[in-house]
């Protein structure tokens, strides 16, 4: 039997009144703390987080959005379809809110108001609003990310959600000005360009010129001014400093830990279930662009029928509206190693199945910046030359591709493999001067024929790189034409936009439901067009 003499039950029970009276001082949200959790992360940390997301989350090459892009096609439906079967876009709002911790943990630092870290969370706000609006239509975007403050934000209407983005770009190149003049160069923790502040302002007003040209449908709006700040920017470059070429670019460079995503471990999952859709292979063949022998292979069944690789007509694309049994049949991926029949051209084996880096990815480039500015040129916004801008996008494009005036070595493999004995060298004769002479790529002048042709040469340098843009811009203006059929599904329409997350429809449903209502009549359908191109 257990006996407890007096003293020690005195002690054990001023112990345990202790114990209680210092729970008692202590908040339930101290308590429920981890100790082995961390609670708190430097700005610098959590600013990779959201780099990495940009590149991650918003449209990868050879994604979905590639071949919504109808850069290339899934032939074998164990992997997906090339349907415009739409449902919800991705939610960034995630990331949003490590926008705003990122910001917090950075003023606890004693940091002013005006920083580094906050002039890169106005354009990180800007970019993510971006991707998902104009998929979607109206956001929570003013009462969005308060947290407990308010769990149910309503809608901003979308030339709300716009006007603000246009904003704050506005205020983060105002912002990275007044820092870079009392010193403040960088910023710590950021992987795409070390931190140095003036790379990313000319990274903020290019990307503010694609906002506006997104908004091309409303240009005669007023309130949004949309000629006055695509004028004011190209006006003054002192000012709003833009991208200069392609070293500028906002680019994600990947690695052997980072692999690109098309790789020497993938190519036998993958390498034969996608080939490349007609939309873009047939635009690069009828203008005898080199560009078409650096990203992708020469159809087997053309090789076969003894042409050359050098020859643009052996390289063929499969539409993206075919059934997709017809279209794995006529690949021929059932056939064995080689290309028999081999009807389509399947991805370049050399660039992207034999290193694990493949190439660089924009997520804002110069040449797309170099179109816009030629775009809105076109378009009577700013005076300039037009035509020298479409120059320079094609010429940096083709210099991404490593095509040069003279002669220049492609490789393609003979026997469908990936290993450096599977390649067959050979070359191919190129001048730019012959190149834009044909009637399909000289510039028309500032009329609908000039713009189709710089919308063209802004798709054909969107390939695999800036997410959805090839997309968005065909769906601005229709140009290039894109593909249909019992393939795309959809009734052989392309969609239009996206539906919003279910979070959306179950936790904040009254606010869902009067946007619906007065974007789209009730109805979240993905065949409804979005403000932006009403």
């Amino acid at each position: 039997m257990l006996t407890i003499r007096g003293n020690k039950i005195k002690y054990i029970l001023l112990t345990l009144a202790a114990l209680i009276a210092t729970s008692c001082d202590r908040s339930f949200e101290d308590l429920e703390k981890d100790p082995n959790r961390a609670i708190s992360a430097p700005a610098s940390l959590i600013l990779q987080g959201i780099e990495w997301d940009m590149y991650n989350n918003t449209g990868k090459p050879f994604s979905a959005e590639m071949r919504w892009n109808q850069f290339y096609a899934i032939n074998y439906n164990y992997y997906g379809n090339n349907e415009y079967q739409w449902s919800s876009f991705t939610n960034h709002y995630s990331t949003l809110k490590n926008v705003v911790q990122m910001e917090l943990e950075h003023k606890k630092t004693g940091a002013a108001d005006v920083n580094g870290y906050a002039a890169l969370g106005k354009f990180f706000r800007a970019f993510f609003m971006d991707q998902m609006s104009a998929r979607a239509g109206d956001l929570p975007m003013t009462e969005a990310l308060t947290g407990r403050t308010n769990l149910n934000p309503k809608y901003d209407s979308q030339k709300q959600i716009y006007t603000q983005i246009l904003s704050l770009l506005n205020e983060a190149n105002s912002d990275i000005t007044a820092l870079i003049a009392k010193g403040e160069t960088t910023v710590e923790g950021d992987f795409y360009f070390a931190g140095k502040l003036a790379n990313w302002q000319k990274v903020i007003n290019a990307f503010r010129l694609r906002i506006l040209i997104r908004l091309s449908k409303k240009q005669a709006d007023a309130d949004l001014n949309v000629k006055g700040q695509f004028a004011e920017i190209i006006n003054n470059p002192g000012k709003y400093p833009l991208l200069s070429g392609m070293n500028d670019n906002l680019q994600f460079v990947s690695n052997n830990y980072n692999k690109y995503p098309s790789n020497p471990d993938n190519f036998g999952f993958d390498a034969t279930r996608q080939n490349m859709a007609a939309t873009y292979v047939g635009l690069l063949s009828a203008r005898k662009d080199p560009r078409v022998m650096i990203t992708t292979e020469p159809a087997g069944a053309q090789l076969k029928a003894g042409k050359s690789p050098s020859d643009y007509s052996a390289y063929v694309g499969a539409s993206s509206g075919e059934d997709l049994s017809d279209m794995s049949a006529k690949a021929g991926i059932n056939n064995g190693p080689g290309y028999a029949p081999g009807a389509y051209s399947f991805q370049s084996r050399s660039r992207y199945y034999s290193t694990y880096t493949g190439e660089n990815v924009f997520i804002v480039g110069y040449p797309e910046m170099c179109f816009n500015i030629a775009e809105g040129i076109n378009r009577g916004w700013a005076t300039g030359n037009s035509e020298q801008w479409y120059q320079n996008g094609i010429k940096a494009s083709m210099t991404f591709y490593g095509i040069k005036d003279g002669t220049n070595t492609m490789q393609y493999s003979r026997t469908g493999g990936k290993e450096a004995g599977d390649f067959t060298s050979y070359t191919v004769d190129f001048n730019f001067d012959t190149y834009y002479a044909q009637p399909l790529v000289k510039y028309s002048g500032n009329n609908v024929a000039g713009l189709e042709q710089i919308l063209t040469q802004k798709y054909l340098a969107f390939f695999m790189n800036s997410g959805l843009e090839a997309y968005l811009n065909y769906r601005r203006t229709g140009f290039p034409k894109f593909m249909t059929g019992v393939g795309t599904g959809n009734s052989r329409r392309i969609a239009t936009r996206w539906q919003y997350p279910i979070s959306e429809r179950t936790t904040n449903a009254a606010n869902y439901k009067a946007a619906i209502d007065s974007q789209y009549a009730g109805k979240d359908d993905i065949n409804d067009a979005v403000w932006l191109e009403k």
